[in-house]
């Protein structure tokens, strides 16, 4: 019986010291944590809550074609990931280190051990003014939001970049026409007999038509790939799926050379070939007719 009472008092003081940590952690402010000393009293340890070091402007202006660089300094994120969401379409950009969209354009500058979780944006164009946020995982999530103002829209791929050496100039492999069937790949590699100054992945723009191409937009299927040579810079172009709104002007623009253009046709189910070979019989055919027809006008004329 007397053991029963002993492991009945050793449960009720058990209890009793649970409640006891329970009520002093309910009282401590955010962050507090409850640890035990080397005499077995109780201690609070405050632990730093993630916060966002709010001292950067949070409306960035710039002009078509320069570079923006939206400010996030985030303190005590442990081992909490921060990353920027671009908010007129929900997409993630960024999540730590790690850039989350096929637009190179778009990079996080972390130098390390800093708290900086800064969003550039090479080549500014009017369709990038928005919304931006700069995000800690926390729960619950907490974020900062960052206005991009963009000015003066009426950029065209002539005034995009600064001005260029007149040796510097970029080449696009194969023919000035390039035919692909619908549904087929279109891949474009542009040659630039220079390096970019700074290195940079979004060193050449690619143009379709008067309108950046858009990597992020709902059609989707569109990559670019840019690698540094020896000889300067190579970027290629693909668009997976090609459809008939695909065809058109592709203009390869890089930041330090001037530009080369190509001229894409998206046949609907007609080759080439079979275009060239129509154009040759119908010429063919024409100048048969025409002489028949003048032969017949000077025997007649000799009959007479």
């Amino acid at each position: 019986m007397r053991g029963k009472i002993i492991v009945t008092t050793k449960m009720l003081f058990s209890l009793l010291l649970h409640c006891f940590c329970v009520a002093t952690t309910a009282s401590i402010p955010s962050g507090g944590l409850l640890a035990a000393t080397s005499n077995g009293s109780p201690e609070t340890i405050r632990v730093e809550r993630p916060y966002f070091d709010d001292v950067s402007p949070r409306n960035v202006s710039t002009v078509v074609g320069q570079s923006a660089v939206l400010r996030c300094r985030a303190k005590h994120i442990g081992n909490r990931t921060v990353s920027w969401m671009r908010k007129r379409d929900l997409h993630i950009l960024t999540s730590h280190i790690f850039t989350y969209t096929g637009d190179a354009r778009f990079s996080v500058l972390h130098p390390e051990p800093s708290d900086d979780w800064d969003l550039k944006i090479d080549y500014v164009q009017p369709r990038d003014a928005g919304v931006y946020e700069c995000q800690i995982n926390t729960e619950p999530k907490i974020n900062m939001a960052v206005v991009l103002n963009v000015e003066d829209e009426s950029h065209t791929p002539a005034t995009s970049a600064p001005p260029r050496s007149s040796a510097a100039a970029a080449t696009i492999w194969g023919s000035q026409d390039v035919y692909v069937k619908k549904g087929s790949t279109i891949s474009l590699t542009c040659s630039v007999n220079v390096h970019s100054s700074p290195p940079s992945s979004a060193s050449v723009l690619w143009y379709h038509g008067n309108a950046v191409v858009d990597f992020d937009s709902p059609r989707g299927g569109i990559s670019l790939e840019t690698e540094k040579t020896e000889g300067g810079t190579t970027s290629k172009l693909l668009v997976t799926k090609a459809a008939l709104t695909d065809s058109g002007n592709y203009t390869c623009v890089p930041n330090n050379a001037h530009p080369a253009s190509v001229s894409v046709h998206v046949l609907n189910g007609e080759h080439p070939a079979a275009m060239q070979t129509s154009n040759k019989a119908s010429s063919y055919l024409t100048s048969q007719l025409s002489c028949a027809i003048l032969t017949y006008l000077l025997s007649s004329t000799v009959g007479r």
